[in-house]
């Protein structure tokens, strides 16, 4: 008996390490090589097991696919909180936060687009529609305090398709060409004004 609940304990340990690992290659590869690497064989051969053992703990693809999008997520809400000071001005907070969300989508590239694929934020696999509530939730708040009589949640929603728009139109290349610039700040501070107002000058 003793010797039967030894057994099952290492075999889920070892099932809860495959899951890992293959999570990990998965993130590993999209960094490296793009959302177009992301086959279950790949990730199977990198992770050292035969091409069927993901569907024990991912019986789609999209569930692999999602369970590392949602790492993606929380690579960048890390990244939020590692820069963001509570202390500073409500503006001054927001700018910090589109400034981690486009230069995570220019240094991630293949994790971000990822993330915001359609077919898997429309499958609700693992819930990774919900993983970005909580840093929407943030901007909004933030957003409630610089423009307390609009609708924070409208706002906030225009401000991320803009800065969404900035992301996928700068890795295009469509903005530099119209624009003629090599630095999306100016892109970043002409969005903030036109959703938040102007900055005021600094004392």
């Amino acid at each position: 008996m003793h010797d039967g609940i030894e057994d099952h304990q290492e075999s889920g340990a070892e099932d809860g390490g495959l899951r890992a690992r293959l999570v990990d290659v998965g993130v590993e590869l999209v960094n490296a090589e793009g959302v177009q690497a992301l086959s279950l064989r790949e990730i199977a051969r990198r992770a050292g097991v035969s091409h069927g053992a993901p569907r024990r703990h991912f019986p789609t693809h999209l569930d692999l696919l999602s369970a590392i999008a949602r790492r993606g997520f929380a690579e960048l809400a890390a990244r939020v909180d590692a820069e963001d000071v509570e202390s500073a001005a409500p503006r001054k907070r927001i700018a910090l936060l589109a400034r981690v969300y486009l230069d995570y989508a220019g240094t991630r590239r293949g994790m971000y687009e990822l993330m915001f694929r359609h077919d898997l934020l429309e499958s609700g696999r693992l819930g990774l529609r919900e993983t970005s509530l909580p840093l929407f939730a943030r901007l909004a708040g933030l957003v409630a305090r610089v423009r307390p009589a609009a609708d924070p949640a409208v706002l906030a929603g225009a401000l991320w398709a803009n800065l969404h728009g900035i992301a996928q139109l700068w890795h295009w290349g469509s903005l530099r060409l119209a624009t003629g610039g090599d630095d999306p700040a100016p892109l970043l501070a002409a969005a903030l004004d036109a959703h938040l107002g102007p900055a005021e000058p600094a004392p």
